[in-house]
């Protein structure tokens, strides 16, 4: 196993993961706030799974996202 090649292209998938994910919470704050759906609300709960069945790798991270 080359670790330098694994490192990079772990960092590769995780930059592309958090900027995707960046857009998508945007997005979907956007339209919630234009539904109505956020109202009265300074923050929501979040969550995420990471799963590798190969590597038998199943991760929840759950989170919080203040918006204000």
């Amino acid at each position: 196993m080359n670790e330098d090649a694994l490192n990079m292209s772990i960092r590769k998938f995780l930059k592309k993961v958090g900027i995707t994910s960046q857009r998508e919470i945007e997005a979907a704050i956007r339209n919630s706030i234009g539904n109505d759906k956020l109202n009265n609300k300074s923050s929501f709960t979040i969550s995420v799974q990471l799963h590798a069945p190969d590597l038998g790798l199943n991760h929840k991270i759950d989170g919080k996202i203040e918006l204000e």
